[in-house]
């Protein structure tokens, strides 16, 4: 209440300051212009009265002055008029003087008209005549008070209507605007204070900023008192697990504080322009899935290629964007390639040659020369920005990704022998015959065993790697402690299997229906597959393992609906664009085959999907579908395992992914055997409750044990252990 009376009588204070300023202007110029206009009819009837006089007074006419005087005056009405001889006394005259004249002028030739010397006002214009004598005429100036009088009247009772309108409106938009969401924010506050169900923060227009920094302290406190909730149950236990948090600190204490710094090709954030605004967008990638959550816990920098369109409108001089948006917590460095570095080298050298290589199947590696070239310069630039970055900074940790950057850790060590580098492969290595296909296969080896730490997702990629190298360069490699020895550089060479945060999802899981209406879709069994649209991920062998589970179990018609979520993948390369329609025709196929006018069995939504929209189908889907048919880890596994759900799911997992490793409680297949991927879906959605409960919570348990941050403590262990610089820089092997 104190605050809403000061307000009040601030606005009330500041109201009549700028009111009676403007009144005291308006009458100031209400009197000049009224005074202008008594003093014109003044001097016009001062001169008119001369013109007369000058001749009755050289005749010596008192009586003619005096009827002119009279006339005159009965005419225009003025308060009165006289003339004056040059003696100063009248000689003529009409009206009351009441004394109001003073001494006649003599010396200005022209009217004069003055304020009266004293009661009552008047105003009194004056002119001398030939002989030395003068007329005037006075007029009455009590008007010009009255009407200022009036003016100050009507401002001070608009004044008072003003300042009880502000006081209204003030106690009426403080009460509704501000108080009552106050109020209910401050119960609100209260509640979640007192760990009871708390309901949606309290919006409006004015406290909107507050409401949203509100939603996220909320959220903030209930992911500490869950981390603290957890870390109690497992000090009971007598366990401990890996959190944001726990590795932060483990990162500060083992890194001595230097800043980490992630290379990719993905970026983690892209800005865009839609609508003639800039949107920020999440790209679709097991990559920044996997990778981005170390930098949000550890901050650094990430560096990456700029690929959204308005990606230069938002950086700084030195290409530099703190991100998340909504919060930031590390740098965005981005940098630019042309088209023609694009082409050779992303969609040339690694995605049609380095990726069907690695993926030894589903499509012929393509190498040309050109693509090398390109190859070789868009490493050479990304090491240029990496380091700039790194620029004054000791011992800087560096964690490379992928194979888009084979050539990076040679370069970098190079420049930076004291930098501690890593470089993790998120994709199969072949065998060494496959990889044998590679004309610069030599070079490529080089270049990756600059890597103080070399990491893939299982021990099988880490021992193809050992035996590629074995017989391609002049190495000795230590089996036992599994690295690799040239050119006086060690690097250790590790399994790392990469795995995902637990889920921030909160609140109740979507519902299947709606979200199936949102689709266009019906059903009450969801099965669901998450890709991008990629001839490894398996996707046209799973339509027709659907079409055969729907074929030999017709009982599902209408009841089961499979969905998939395909983001477009790479669309210039031809092999890609012949995948989507392939499997665009197929869905078509199989919908026409068993569909009906209100129910469809394959629901295919292509299109960049933000991960909000893929969390809230992993929450209500039923059955989840990862069957690639060769794949380094597929995250998507993992992230259904760890989505907030309230009823356990099924997974059905490839047993040619690295996540089938882990995951061993989900339904493995061989995703070529169509007949056993069906079989796996009847299973799956008959499967008895209490054995999807004990499979589901044995999954969870292992990514809860073996998440992102554990991920990211194993490899930043192993890299704090290297010794930059020295000729055996590998740390020693150790079993975890």
């Amino acid at each position: 209440m104190r605050i809403t009376v000061r307000l009040a009588v601030s606005l009330v204070l500041a109201a009549a300051g700028v009111s009676s300023a403007w009144t005291y202007s308006q009458a100031r110029r209400e009197r000049r212009l009224l005074t202008q206009e008594l003093d014109r009819r003044g001097t016009i009837l001062t001169e008119t009265l001369r013109e007369l006089a000058v001749p009755l007074a050289a005749r010596g006419d008192d009586a003619g002055l005096a009827r002119m005087a009279g006339r005159l005056a009965r005419r225009e009405k003025p308060r009165a008029v006289a003339i004056f001889g040059k003696d100063g006394r009248a000689a003529a005259s009409a009206g009351a003087l009441d004394g109001l004249l003073a001494p006649p002028p003599t010396a200005d030739p022209e009217p004069r008209c003055a304020a009266s010397a004293g009661p009552p006002a008047a105003r009194v214009c004056t002119a001398p005549l030939p002989d030395g004598g003068a007329v005037s005429v006075v007029y009455d100036a009590a008007p010009i008070d009255a009407r200022v009088r009036e003016l100050w009247t009507h401002g001070f009772w608009r004044l008072l209507v003003q300042s009880l309108l502000i006081v209204a409106i003030t106690l009426w938009i403080v009460r509704w605007d501000l108080l009552a969401p106050l109020d209910q924010m401050a119960a609100w506050m209260r509640q979640l204070s007192a760990e009871g169900p708390a309901s949606a923060p309290p919006t409006s227009t004015l406290l909107r900023p507050l409401a949203s920094e509100a939603v996220r302290l909320a959220k903030r406190l209930g992911e500490a008192r869950a981390a603290a909730e957890e870390e109690a149950r497992l000090r009971h236990q007598g366990q401990s697990t890996w959190t944001a948090e726990r590795l932060k600190e483990h990162a500060r204490d083992r890194l001595q504080g230097r800043p980490i710094f992630v290379v990719a090709n993905r970026e983690p954030y892209l800005h865009v322009r839609r609508g003639g605004k800039i949107e920020v967008l999440q790209p679709a990638s097991g990559l920044v899935t996997g990778v981005e959550p170390i930098l949000r816990a550890c901050g650094g920098t990430w560096v990456a290629h700029g690929a959204g369109d308005a990606d230069r409108e938002v950086v700084d001089a030195l290409d530099r964007v703190r991100v998340p948006p909504e919060e930031p917590l590390y740098e965005l460095k981005r940098v630019w390639l042309t088209k023609e570095e694009e082409d050779g080298y992303y969609f040339g050298f690694s995605n049609e040659g380095l990726w069907p290589l690695c993926h030894i199947a589903h499509a012929r590696p393509s190498f040309r020369a050109e693509d090398w070239r390109q190859y070789q310069a868009a490493n050479r630039k990304f090491a240029e920005a990496l380091l700039s970055e790194i620029e004054g900074v000791p011992e800087p940790a560096v964690l490379i990704q992928d194979y888009h950057f084979a050539l990076l850790p040679r370069m970098i060590k190079e420049a930076r022998p004291d930098a501690r580098v890593s470089l993790f492969w998120h994709i199969p290595w072949p065998n060494p015959e496959a990889f044998g296909i590679c004309p610069w296969q030599r070079d490529i080896l080089d270049g990756m065993l600059g890597a103080d730490v070399l990491g893939f997702h299982i021990q099988n990629h880490c021992n193809n790697f050992l035996e590629t190298v074995d017989r391609t360069l002049e190495s000795r490699i230590d089996w036992e402690r599994f690295s690799v020895r040239r050119a006086g550089h060690e690097t250790l060479v590790r399994p790392y299997p990469i795995s995902v945060a637990p889920s921030e999802a909160t609140g109740k899981p979507p519902s299947k229906a709606d979200l199936l209406k949102e689709a266009g879709a019906t059903g009450s069994i969801v099965a669901l597959g998450v890709d991008r649209i990629d001839y490894t991920k398996g996707i046209a062998e799973r339509l027709l393992a659907v079409e055969r589970f729907l074929e030999k179990n017709p009982a599902y018609l209408g009841r089961f609906v499979f969905v998939e979520l395909g983001a477009p993948s790479r669309t210039t390369i031809p092999r890609y664009r012949e995948l989507g329609e392939e499997v665009a025709r197929e869905a078509d196929r199989i919908n026409a085959r068993f569909g009906t006018r209100s129910w469809k069995p394959v629901v295919l939504q292509i299109g960049q999907h933000a991960r909000r929209e893929v969390e809230r189908w992993y929450r209500a889907a039923d059955v989840c579908l990862v069957t690639s048919l060769h794949d380094g880890m597929n995250l998507v596994a993992k992230e259904f395992v760890a989505s907030a759900r309230e009823e356990p799911g099924v997974l059905i997992l490839s047993r040619f992914t690295g996540a089938a490793r882990e995951l061993r409680d989900a339904l493995i297949v061989n995703p070529y055997d169509i007949e056993r991927t069906a079989g796996a879906l009847l299973e799956a959605v008959e499967m008895e409750p209490a054995e999807r409960e004990r499979r589901w919570s044995s999954m969870r348990e292992v990514i809860r044990e073996h998440n992102i941050y554990r991920w990211g403590a194993r490899l930043i262990d192993d890299l704090a252990r290297v010794r930059p610089g020295s000729a055996s820089s590998a740390p020693q092997a150790e079993a975890r």
